[in-house]
């Protein structure tokens, strides 16, 4: 289902810091100061869920709609019928429904002129929450209306921030499988987490909580998700950058191996089957109950094995890739070629694929593709690779099959870094203008990936030494490279390595010989 359709309605405005403020804010509409005294005293000293109310006067209905365009944390607007015109409060009713696209300010007409507006009609007609005769409402019922409007405000918003937590979530899921990152996802949940266990009490101020979640692994801490006032700390390196209150309740989890509680804070410790600790911190204004505290360890048991798998699949991609760094450099080797060059090639490339415009994935995946560029070179015999003189003419057609051997040879793989690797190698010695080989490909008929380690091979093949030649200097380079800047390369990227060829040759450096 498109995510639009789960959370349209909610994109509206809505109370951003209500769980943070000190008040319920209410607004009172009327033309006639008497009712503003009396309001104010029947309402004077109220507290909902224990938090006092904060009163708002409005005596127009112009007046209210400023009120409401100004403030998001109204939670009750009392507005009058008759104002500066017979239907001030109605038109105020539609206008912060419709226009404002206010849904959750909860929104009571009252009136000293029944038969004007009939109550039927105006239910019926206005999106409003109730309709009051002004004679009806005593003291009594006048603080009954308003517990349960602000009660209902609040559930209102609650929901609400529920539904954006879970919508972080989902979002955060993807972000995890497209990015292989936790800390988004464990975040969101350990967000989601704090707000249903504000349920309990006042939901509005579920935020004001604090959490802190780590895993220590090895001796050393690794963040995987902060809350609230705990955020500034989500990069933190060691344990004793922490809080000292956080910082010693973690030690002295780790030390009994188990959680525990204060009257401030709760610390759950849980071990997963890998040896690691997974700690979580909870900073909370009130008891936690044993639901509560078994949904806490439940959290901290999955992120911290989400987190192992995680770790698992970072290896096995990292083993993966270090296997392709060694079979390039084992085919560089055969041909008695520095193993650098292709590290050289994979790092320039990379940049050159950046500063192109690629995103970082493409630019990933042809840094990891480009060091196989010349695996078809297995198939060339050593007195042709190791040849330290000019090739001649069956020789040089003899090596030019390297490039259709290798492509080949990688096209049998499904996997993506081989599949790029593969083309790569089979048009790595194409030619921007077309006289190139295997195929003879021109201008963008060649693959950008190839275009890219082209340029990145041939200025590193040049800048090194080999068998058959010294090392070129810089400069004797870059006049190569505008010379045949549209021939043998591409303009752009020509002009994208000269315009950045500083930092090419800082990462040269970084990878000798």
């Amino acid at each position: 289902m498109d995510d639009k359709l789960l959370f349209s309605e909610e994109e509206v405005a809505v109370p951003s810091n209500h769980d943070a403020q000190q008040f319920w804010h209410v607004l009172i509409a009327d033309d006639e100061p008497a009712v503003h005294q009396i309001t104010t005293m029947v309402l004077g000293g109220m507290e909902v869920q224990g938090r006092p109310l904060k009163l708002i006067s409005a005596y127009t209905g112009e007046e209210a709609l400023q009120v409401m365009a100004e403030r998001e944390d109204i939670a009750l607007a009392l507005l009058d019928v008759v104002m500066e015109t017979p239907d001030a409060g109605l038109n105020c009713a539609r206008v912060i429904r419709e226009e404002m696209k206010n849904k959750y300010t909860r929104l009571v007409l009252r009136t000293g002129q029944p038969g004007q507006a009939p109550e039927e009609q105006v239910i019926r007609d206005y999106d409003i929450n109730d309709y009051k005769d002004k004679t009806e409402l005593t003291s009594t019922k006048m603080k009954t209306l308003v517990y349960s409007t602000i009660r209902s405000y609040r559930d209102i918003c609650t929901v609400n921030q529920s539904r954006k937590g879970l919508r972080r979530v989902i979002d955060a899921i993807s972000e995890v499988n497209e990015s292989h990152t936790l800390r988004t996802l464990a975040s969101a949940i350990l967000d989601q987490i704090i707000n249903l266990l504000g349920l309990q009490s006042d939901a509005i101020c579920c935020r004001q909580l604090s959490a802190y979640a780590a895993s220590v692994q090895e001796g050393h801490y690794h963040v995987l998700a902060t809350s609230g006032d705990m955020d500034k700390y989500k990069d933190v390196q060691s344990i004793d950058e922490l809080p000292a209150e956080v910082a010693n309740a973690f030690k002295k989890a780790s030390e009994t191996q188990g959680s525990f509680a204060t009257e401030h804070y709760y610390v759950c410790y849980k071990r997963s089957h890998m040896g690691a600790e997974n700690l979580l911190y909870l900073e909370y204004p009130g008891d936690l109950t044993d639901l509560d505290q078994q949904l806490l360890e439940i959290y901290a048991s999955n992120v911290g094995l989400t987190y192992e798998n995680l770790l698992i699949r970072e290896e096995v991609e990292d083993t993966q890739r270090e296997l392709v760094y060694i079979l390039g450099e084992a085919v560089e080797g055969r041909s008695k070629e520095t193993g650098a060059h292709v590290k050289r090639v994979a790092k320039i490339s990379h940049f050159l694929a950046l500063s192109y415009g690629l995103d970082e994935e493409s630019a990933d995946l042809i840094k990891y593709a480009s060091p196989l560029h010349d695996i078809g070179k297995i198939g060339i015999a050593d007195s042709i690779l190791n040849k330290p003189g000019k090739l001649d003419d069956v020789e040089w057609q003899t090596m030019q099959t390297h490039a259709n051997f290798g492509e080949t040879l990688l096209a049998r793989s499904g996997k993506r870094i081989l599949k790029l690797a593969s083309v790569i190698a089979g048009q790595h010695h194409e030619r921007w203008d077309g006289t190139g080989y295997p195929r003879g490909l021109a201008g963008e008929e060649i693959d950008v990936a190839a275009r890219i380690t082209a340029v990145a091979d041939v200025l590193d093949a040049l800048a090194s030494q080999r068998c058959y030649k010294e090392a070129w200097s810089y400069d004797k380079i870059v006049d190569l490279m505008q010379r045949e800047r549209g021939k043998q390369f591409e303009p752009r990227l020509v002009d994208l390595l000269i315009a950045n060829f500083e930092q090419i040759k800082a990462i040269r450096t970084r990878y000798p010989d």
